[in-house]
């Protein structure tokens, strides 16, 4: 049996339950808000491209894993699922990835 992103957003569901930041990591960013967990999210995502650049396979397996979990914290702490991102994703599949990038509005 593998261990799924849906596997890790119940963990992360069960653990922003817990008492308190002392008992639990994933507590913890919550209860410093999102502005924290972005920010933590951002670390993560930087160590990972560094670990890409390096060519560090293990470094990047490992620090693909802490921005995955990093990613789930940061939606969770704005209130959003796992199935909203997949729901996303999956309205993007009908189209090239080059044609869903030109619908967008541009700023």
């Amino acid at each position: 049996m593998s261990f799924t992103l849906h596997d890790l957003a119940a963990t992360i569901d069960a653990r922003a339950a817990a008492a308190d930041g002392d008992s639990s990591y994933t507590k913890k960013l919550l209860d410093k808000g999102a502005v924290h967990c972005a920010k933590k999210f951002g670390e993560e995502a930087v160590e990972a491209v560094i670990a890409a650049v390096d060519d560090d396979r293990t470094d990047l397996i490992n620090e693909s894993a802490d921005v995955l979990f990093h990613l789930l914290v940061l939606l969770k702490s704005r209130g959003i699922t796992i199935q909203d991102v997949e729901a996303a994703l999956g309205a993007r599949t009908h189209q090239s990835g080059l044609q869903e990038k030109a619908s967008r509005k541009s700023d």
